[in-house]
């Protein structure tokens, strides 16, 4: 009898062992915890996202991605939106397209190159009047360039959204006339930013997060809100045949939850209500 009671002691407590193990297996999961579905263990997301969130996704939202899903691999791409726009039209293998600009996710939907049901209008950024760190210039406002001796950085507008956002506000204020012929023209808002953090450029427009990326530049002022015609959106879509759907759906996923709206907030940006 005694020998029963101390065998029916240890099933118990086995018993218990392993419950215990479930619920603070759940309990870490819950927390946030890395993933313990497998089921997309292979597959690779390839993200072409414009260059602008070059900063927010290589720093913080992919590496945080990945711990959650270590099964899966991120391959950014990093470009103007317009370039991008022209790598897939052209076959480049992107499951996750983000660009900074409706025109181009619009015109990849046009040619049904975009799953639309997956399209959300996802943040917002501002345009900005930058200068280097230590200038000594008088400008004020978006105004003065019109006075501006030096050169101007901009995006090409061709291709470029933060381009043609530059160039809708200094039309809507009437001096594009003026600055055209003082144009250097960025193949992305990057390049516009290394112009004027190294000196090259007297000054530049670019969006408020690339400005907050670096100390070698200083913001003079935002775009005044009735030079631009629309918000700077910032869609995002999965772009239709995509071969890891399930994977890039599950990065759609990520992007919306709260702990990576913080982060996009971190960096500069703001969510598109």
């Amino acid at each position: 009898m005694k020998t029963n009671k101390i065998l029916m002691i240890a099933v118990l407590a086995l018993v218990a062992i392993v419950a215990v193990g479930s619920c603070s297996a759940g309990l870490f999961d819950f927390l946030g915890g890395n993933s313990t579905d497998t089921s997309l263990d292979g597959q690779e997301i390839n993200l072409a996202a414009a260059a602008s969130l070059k900063n927010v996704y290589d720093e913080k939202l992919i590496p945080l991605f990945q711990e959650k899903y270590p099964g899966v691999k991120v391959t950014p791409t990093y470009a103007s939106s317009g370039d991008l726009q022209t790598q897939i039209e052209n076959g480049l293998e992107a499951d996750v397209f983000m660009s900074a600009a409706n025109k181009q996710m619009n015109a990849l939907a046009d040619k049904d190159l975009i799953d639309n049901s997956t399209n959300i209008q996802f943040l917002e950024n501002k345009v900005v009047l930058i200068v280097p760190a230590d200038s000594n210039s008088n400008i004020t406002s978006f105004e003065d360039l019109k006075d501006v001796q030096g050169t101007i950085a901009i995006g090409d507008p061709e291709s470029v959204p933060a381009g043609q956002y530059a160039k809708e506000a200094l039309t809507n204020l009437k001096i594009w006339d003026a600055v055209e012929s003082k144009l250097s023209l960025g193949t992305d808002v990057t390049a516009v930013l290394n112009q004027v953090a190294q000196g090259s450029a007297e000054c530049g427009i670019v969006y408020s997060t690339d400005a907050k990326s670096t100390e070698d530049v200083k913001v003079i002022c935002e775009a005044p809100d009735d030079s631009l015609d629309t918000p700077v959106i910032y869609p995002v879509a999965m772009v239709k045949g995509s071969k890891n759907a399930d994977a890039a759906q599950k990065f759609l996923d990520f992007l919306q939850t709260q702990e990576a709206k913080d982060i996009f907030t971190e960096y500069g940006f703001t969510i598109h209500e």
